[in-house]
């Protein structure tokens, strides 16, 4: 047997959520340029503001204005930024306990990494564009309000970049226009995964046979039933499946839907059909598209076949393959495929 395949795999999404009443709060004064905090029931105030007091579990509805400015009370050099962090240079996570504030946050902290200390005074520096997130400002050790173009109102400077490109920039945020007055009531989250995938050794046959043009499935042995995808032992008794099988590549719609909705990152337009296809030698179903036809033809016993893609496109995924396209035979028998549904 080969030695199992690897391949970086990359999963990443927006998550959107609506922000309710506390986070809504918190979020608004981001987008507006200012810091909130609430204050529980023992008279603390937090920051970011909990949705609840952790010590009654009442919900939390006193905001309180916090900072601007605040201290470092520890940090950790950050040398290398990766690609997901707010800057692009080197820069610091700091803890920052604002002024007015119970608790620290957690953020951004610019600058040099030899005048960064555990009290030093710090500020932030808004985005002139602002839309409720946290990356909507860092912080910048306060001295530098002393090297910064003086303005009509000195606790409100004017802000003409966004945050981290000009550490010598005013320091205050640009008025919200009217169009912004609403509260921040929805906001995505993007989401980012990058590891190293190894398949099973019988997951990489299954790939490599997709390679050559071949589906490939396993099974413990004579007469026992054929995974494809292979699975890496029977989940019936536990035996590994050490015998590995050529499947056609032709089969019967045993199940489907009709997509109807469209939805971010659809390559099809709808009305389309996504069913189970049992392949003949296989003893499970697999899914797939089934185009061309109307999808209000598609039925269950329908006999497809496979229409792969030009073999200079082809690579280790089941993506060789187009879609599933009726062979116009006749529909298979239902006892042929009732125990696969």
């Amino acid at each position: 047997m080969n030695q199992p395949l690897t391949a970086p795999l990359d999963l990443f999404f927006d998550y959107q959520r609506s922000t309710g009443p506390t986070i809504g709060a918190f979020v608004t004064g981001l987008r507006d340029g200012r810091l909130l905090g609430a204050r529980i029931g023992d008279g603390r105030v937090l920051v970011p503001p909990p949705e609840y007091d952790p010590a009654t579990g009442v919900p939390i509805d006193d905001f309180v204005e916090v900072g601007p400015a605040g201290t470092v009370l520890s940090y950790s050099w950050q040398d290398e930024p990766q690609p997901e962090h707010p800057l692009d240079t080197p820069f610091a996570w700091a803890l920052v306990q604002l002024d007015g504030a119970d608790t620290p946050l957690l953020h951004v902290l610019q600058g040099d990494r030899d005048e960064l200390e555990v009290g030093l005074r710090v500020v932030p520096r808004w985005a002139d564009e602002r839309a409720g997130r946290i990356t909507d400002l860092v912080f910048v050790p306060e001295r530098r309000l002393s090297s910064s173009k003086p303005s009509s109102d000195p606790e409100h400077p004017s802000s003409t970049s966004q945050p981290g490109s000009d550490p010598e920039r005013p320091l205050s945020p640009s008025t919200p226009s009217s169009a912004e007055a609403e509260p921040v009531s929805l906001i995505n989250t993007p989401i980012a995964l990058s590891i190293e995938h190894s398949a099973s050794a019988q997951e990489s046959e299954y790939l490599r046979g997709l390679a050559r043009g071949e589906l490939i499935g396993a099974r413990v042995g004579p007469g026992s039933p054929v995974y494809i995808p292979p699975r890496g032992a029977s989940p019936t008794d536990g035996v590994p499946t050490e015998e590995f099988v050529q499947v056609a590549d032709t089969g019967t719609v045993t199940t489907f839907c009709i997509v109807n909705v469209p939805f971010l990152g659809q390559q099809i337009t709808p009305p389309y059909v996504s069913a189970y296809v049992l392949l003949d030698g296989a003893d499970i179903a697999i899914q797939h598209l089934i185009l061309e036809c109307p999808a209000d033809e598609v039925r269950m016993g329908m006999r497809v076949q496979a229409k792969w893609r030009p073999e200079s496109e082809w690579g280790h995924t089941l993506r060789n393959i187009e879609y599933f396209r009726p062979t116009g035979e006749p529909d298979a028998d239902y006892e042929t495929y009732r125990h696969h549904l």
